[in-house]
């Protein structure tokens, strides 16, 4: 099976095949932040810490959304009420991590987990190809209830983006090019394009959330990608996918 992803950002990813049904592993590992002490004696140490974790906050949200760069993408289609199922299309539901999505039906699952994430979960093409859907799904500290606690979307996707953008550098970088921010359904929406000088650009489509299991919060980074030369075949597929995304 040809690779699914570049994972040169995250080398300590492991993805594998599964079948095209619901995850149903529990990983047990964990990645909390939270700047919080029972100890009366540390109260001035975390009133210290507490400035580094709001600044940890946008942080970790630009970290998660950049990934998309690694194994990315969300237009304003995203937005639109929920339809009947697409022909060509099935709906997978992952009741571990409480999410579902509509994939095409004929593509491949998936799973794999990293540093600091508690579960990846991948929707790719039986063929070979840089389109595909993905989702990251990353621990959060108590305090960290909604997007909010990383701004607002406007200021979030500026941040985003100017922190992937390199094409200022001599010799220029990959160049990322903002299209749209959205607010909706609890998520966050973006779209943007990246693009190496000498390489094919990528579209982008990203989906953000923040919701609990129960036990504690996650924070959500769906993202769908296609490369130009691939938009008339994936395009609308991924857009689809995307745009069909909801926590439970």
């Amino acid at each position: 099976m040809a690779p699914i992803f570049s994972l040169h950002s995250h080398p300590s990813f492991s993805l594998s095949s599964s079948p095209p049904q619901q995850d149903t592993r529990k990983n047990k590992s964990s990645c909390f932040i939270c700047c919080t002490s029972n100890v009366a004696d540390q109260q001035s140490q975390c009133m210290s810490v507490g400035d580094e974790c709001k600044k940890r906050r946008r942080e970790l949200l630009v970290q998660a959304a950049a990934s998309v760069f690694a194994f990315p993408a969300i237009s304003s289609a995203a937005l639109a009420a929920e339809s009947a199922l697409p022909e060509g299309f099935r709906v997978y539901t992952d009741e571990v991590n409480r999410f579902k999505i509509t994939i095409p039906e004929d593509w491949q699952v998936g799973t794999g987990e990293g540093d600091g994430v508690r579960a990846l979960i991948a929707f790719y093409p039986q063929e070979a190809s840089s389109s595909n859907v993905s989702i990251a799904i990353t621990g959060l500290g108590a305090d960290f209830t909604r997007l909010e606690s990383f701004g607002k979307v406007g200021e979030f996707a500026e941040t985003l983006i100017g922190g992937l953008d390199r094409s200022w550098q001599r010799p220029p970088g990959v160049a990322a090019k903002l299209i749209d921010s959205k607010a909706s359904n609890g998520l966050y929406y973006i779209e943007y394009t990246l693009k190496n000088p000498g390489e094919s650009g990528r579209h982008l489509y990203s989906v953000l959330g923040v919701a609990n299991n129960g036990i504690y919060n996650r924070l959500y980074t769906l993202t769908g990608q296609f490369v130009d030369e691939e938009e008339a075949k994936f395009g609308s597929k991924i857009q689809k996918a995307v745009s069909s995304f909801r926590l439970s």
